[in-house]
């Protein structure tokens, strides 16, 4: 039976293709939305810290509100997964992107609304915040389970970690150097091509972007033989 760990496997190189979307998501967010992350959430926790402490330019409630929504995502997909156990992966697969891309095009259509009317009313913000970070928790929790090493589409810290940790220079053998370097890139490149959408275009245009990615990148990625393999818990 195939290994979605191999290089055959179609699972690196779709990691790879949803980790540019990070930066795409992450560019939304920080940048036309406040100090706020909607992908990771990390930075929400250590800002939430400095909101608590009363610094200036930091408020409690976007980061409560991202923070909350990406556990739902996470906790339905969490159920979702378990339900569909020992049914063929690309069930899971094509569902997860139906649902993140959905959730991306609501949040374009608010986002498109409220620059048509030249103003973004805080309600718009915390619901577009809302959408995509329940798209983001629903990511997570399905590349969990995927259990693909070294691309978590939305993490570096232990990637980074890695890359030097196991490198010739400490006495490793670089382990899966090119998949760690290639995340690093793409959601470098993601976050680059989210700024230049972001400052051009405004908010709708990068989230339709991200979940066109998204939804095309699963689709191609369905064709290959091992998505027809039991999803396994």
């Amino acid at each position: 039976m195939a290994d979605p760990k191999t290089a055959a496997s179609p699972l690196p190189p779709l990691l790879l293709l949803l980790s540019v979307t990070t930066g795409l998501v992450d560019a939304v967010s920080v940048l036309g939305l406040g100090k706020v992350f909607t992908a990771n959430m990390t930075g929400n926790i250590v800002f939430l810290g400095f909101a608590a402490a009363g610094t200036p330019g930091f408020t409690i409630a976007p980061y409560i509100v991202a923070l909350a929504s990406f556990l739902v995502g996470a906790l339905v997909a969490g159920k979702v997964g378990a339900h569909l156990a020992g049914q063929p992966l690309r069930r899971w697969l094509v569902l997860a992107a139906v649902t993140e891309a959905a959730l991306f095009g609501v949040a374009a259509g608010v986002a498109a609304w409220a620059g048509a009317m030249g103003i973004l009313p805080e309600t718009c913000v915390f619901a577009i915040i809302a959408l995509t970070a329940i798209a983001m928790g629903f990511r997570n929790a399905t590349i969990r389970q995927l259990k693909v090493p070294d691309i978590t589409t939305t993490v570096l810290t232990l990637t980074l970690t890695g890359i030097a940790a196991d490198s010739h220079f400490a006495g490793g053998r670089n382990p899966n150097i090119g998949r760690r370097l290639a995340a690093v890139v793409a959601i470098l490149l993601g976050a680059f091509l989210g700024a230049v959408l972001v400052n051009r275009y405004g908010l709708a245009i990068p989230l339709l972007v991200a979940g066109l990615t998204v939804l095309v990148g699963t689709l191609a990625c369905v064709r290959h033989p091992i998505a027809a393999e039991p999803l396994r818990p």
